[in-house]
Protein backbone atom coordinates (compact mmCIF):
# COMPACT_ATOMS: atom_id res chain seq x y z
CA UNK A 1 0.00 0.00 0.00
CA UNK A 2 2.79 2.19 0.96
CA UNK A 3 4.06 1.52 -2.40
CA UNK A 4 1.19 3.05 -4.30
CA UNK A 5 1.55 6.22 -2.17
CA UNK A 6 4.93 6.65 -3.43
CA UNK A 7 4.00 6.17 -6.59
CA UNK A 8 1.30 8.93 -6.50
CA UNK A 9 3.52 11.49 -5.12
CA UNK A 10 6.47 10.54 -7.88
CA UNK A 11 3.73 11.08 -10.26
CA UNK A 12 2.21 14.25 -8.67
CA UNK A 13 5.76 16.03 -8.69
CA UNK A 14 6.37 15.72 -12.07
CA UNK A 15 3.02 16.79 -12.68
CA UNK A 16 3.91 19.77 -10.81
CA UNK A 17 7.60 20.35 -12.40
CA UNK A 18 5.17 19.82 -15.95
CA UNK A 19 2.92 22.76 -14.73
CA UNK A 20 5.59 25.01 -14.59
CA UNK A 21 6.28 24.53 -18.11
CA UNK A 22 2.81 25.85 -19.22
CA UNK A 23 1.45 29.24 -19.36
CA UNK A 24 -0.91 29.80 -16.17
CA UNK A 25 -3.38 30.09 -18.42
CA UNK A 26 -3.73 27.04 -19.59
CA UNK A 27 -3.40 26.13 -15.88
CA UNK A 28 -6.90 27.57 -14.77
CA UNK A 29 -8.28 27.25 -17.88
CA UNK A 30 -12.16 25.56 -17.98
CA UNK A 31 -11.90 22.23 -18.82
CA UNK A 32 -14.45 19.19 -19.31
CA UNK A 33 -14.46 16.49 -16.97
CA UNK A 34 -12.67 16.02 -13.59
CA UNK A 35 -12.16 19.42 -11.27
CA UNK A 36 -12.56 21.60 -14.36
CA UNK A 37 -8.94 22.98 -14.30
CA UNK A 38 -5.51 21.15 -14.41
CA UNK A 39 -4.29 23.43 -11.26
CA UNK A 40 -7.52 22.15 -9.61
CA UNK A 41 -7.27 18.51 -10.12
CA UNK A 42 -3.92 18.60 -9.04
CA UNK A 43 -5.40 20.54 -5.69
CA UNK A 44 -8.43 17.90 -5.24
CA UNK A 45 -6.28 14.87 -4.99
CA UNK A 46 -4.22 16.70 -2.64
CA UNK A 47 -7.39 17.84 -0.45
CA UNK A 48 -9.07 14.10 -0.65
CA UNK A 49 -5.74 12.77 0.46
CA UNK A 50 -5.54 14.99 3.57
CA UNK A 51 -9.12 14.94 4.11
CA UNK A 52 -9.14 10.90 4.58
CA UNK A 53 -6.24 10.63 6.46
CA UNK A 54 -7.27 12.99 9.06
CA UNK A 55 -10.96 11.36 9.47
CA UNK A 56 -8.90 8.25 10.10
CA UNK A 57 -6.59 9.59 12.46
CA UNK A 58 -9.41 11.55 13.71
CA UNK A 59 -7.80 14.86 13.60
CA UNK A 60 -9.37 18.01 12.09
CA UNK A 61 -8.95 18.49 8.26
CA UNK A 62 -7.84 21.79 6.40
CA UNK A 63 -10.60 22.84 4.82
CA UNK A 64 -10.38 25.72 1.70
CA UNK A 65 -12.45 26.63 -1.28
CA UNK A 66 -10.98 24.84 -4.29
CA UNK A 67 -12.01 28.19 -5.69
CA UNK A 68 -9.39 30.24 -4.03
CA UNK A 69 -6.84 28.17 -5.35
CA UNK A 70 -5.47 30.36 -8.12
CA UNK A 71 -1.49 29.34 -8.42
CA UNK A 72 0.67 26.23 -8.66
CA UNK A 73 2.92 27.36 -5.27
CA UNK A 74 -0.60 26.94 -3.45
CA UNK A 75 -1.06 23.34 -4.71
CA UNK A 76 2.55 22.89 -4.08
CA UNK A 77 2.75 23.96 -0.55
CA UNK A 78 -0.12 22.23 0.45
CA UNK A 79 1.07 18.84 -1.15
CA UNK A 80 4.24 19.66 0.99
CA UNK A 81 2.37 19.86 4.19
CA UNK A 82 0.19 17.11 3.51
CA UNK A 83 2.30 14.19 2.71
CA UNK A 84 4.37 14.48 5.76
CA UNK A 85 1.36 13.85 7.92
CA UNK A 86 0.80 11.33 5.46
CA UNK A 87 3.58 9.51 5.54
CA UNK A 88 3.69 9.47 9.71
CA UNK A 89 0.53 7.31 9.04
CA UNK A 90 1.20 5.20 6.50
CA UNK A 91 4.78 4.16 8.72
CA UNK A 92 2.56 3.73 12.18
CA UNK A 93 0.19 1.53 9.63
CA UNK A 94 -0.69 -1.86 10.67
CA UNK A 95 -3.06 -4.93 10.57
CA UNK A 96 -4.84 -3.46 13.61
CA UNK A 97 -5.37 -0.13 11.88
CA UNK A 98 -5.85 -2.12 8.21
CA UNK A 99 -9.34 -3.02 9.63
CA UNK A 100 -10.57 -0.11 11.99
CA UNK A 101 -13.46 0.81 10.84
CA UNK A 102 -14.74 4.49 9.84
CA UNK A 103 -18.34 5.40 10.16
CA UNK A 104 -19.24 8.78 7.96
CA UNK A 105 -22.19 10.47 8.06
CA UNK A 106 -23.23 11.77 4.47
CA UNK A 107 -24.80 15.65 3.95
CA UNK A 108 -28.29 13.63 3.49
CA UNK A 109 -27.75 11.79 6.68
CA UNK A 110 -26.72 8.24 5.47
CA UNK A 111 -24.16 6.20 7.58
CA UNK A 112 -21.58 4.85 5.80
CA UNK A 113 -18.81 2.03 7.19
CA UNK A 114 -15.72 1.60 5.75
CA UNK A 115 -12.23 0.22 6.61
CA UNK A 116 -9.01 2.06 6.50
CA UNK A 117 -7.45 -0.49 3.99
CA UNK A 118 -10.64 0.32 1.72
CA UNK A 119 -10.18 4.06 2.27
CA UNK A 120 -6.62 4.10 1.82
CA UNK A 121 -7.40 1.95 -1.68
CA UNK A 122 -9.58 5.01 -2.18
CA UNK A 123 -7.20 7.71 -1.95
CA UNK A 124 -4.52 6.05 -4.05
CA UNK A 125 -7.35 4.82 -6.86
CA UNK A 126 -8.94 8.61 -6.45
CA UNK A 127 -5.23 10.22 -7.13
CA UNK A 128 -4.64 7.89 -10.53
CA UNK A 129 -8.03 8.33 -11.90
CA UNK A 130 -7.56 12.32 -11.82
CA UNK A 131 -3.96 12.25 -12.87
CA UNK A 132 -5.52 10.13 -16.19
CA UNK A 133 -7.31 13.01 -16.71
CA UNK A 134 -4.58 15.31 -16.52
CA UNK A 135 -2.96 13.06 -19.00
CA UNK A 136 -6.10 14.06 -21.70
CA UNK A 137 -5.68 17.61 -20.85
CA UNK A 138 -1.92 17.78 -21.74
CA UNK A 139 -2.51 15.97 -24.96
CA UNK A 140 -5.51 18.86 -25.51
CA UNK A 141 -2.80 21.29 -25.48
CA UNK A 142 -0.17 19.34 -27.39
CA UNK A 143 2.18 18.66 -24.80
CA UNK A 144 3.52 15.61 -23.95
CA UNK A 145 2.03 14.05 -20.71
CA UNK A 146 4.26 13.12 -17.48
CA UNK A 147 4.47 8.75 -18.05
CA UNK A 148 2.82 6.79 -15.34
CA UNK A 149 3.94 3.74 -15.97
CA UNK A 150 4.74 2.19 -13.04
CA UNK A 151 7.01 -0.56 -14.24
CA UNK A 152 9.61 1.60 -15.53
CA UNK A 153 9.61 3.43 -12.19
CA UNK A 154 12.33 2.94 -8.56
CA UNK A 155 9.79 2.48 -5.92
Amino acid sequence: MKDMFFYNWQIREEWFVWSEKIPHEELIKKRTGGMGSILHNLYHVIDCEQLWINKMKGTPATRRDINDISSLEEVVAFSELTKPITQLFLESYNSEAENRILQIKSKRGETYSFTNDKILKHIIAHEIHHIGQLSVWSREIEMKPVSSDILMREI
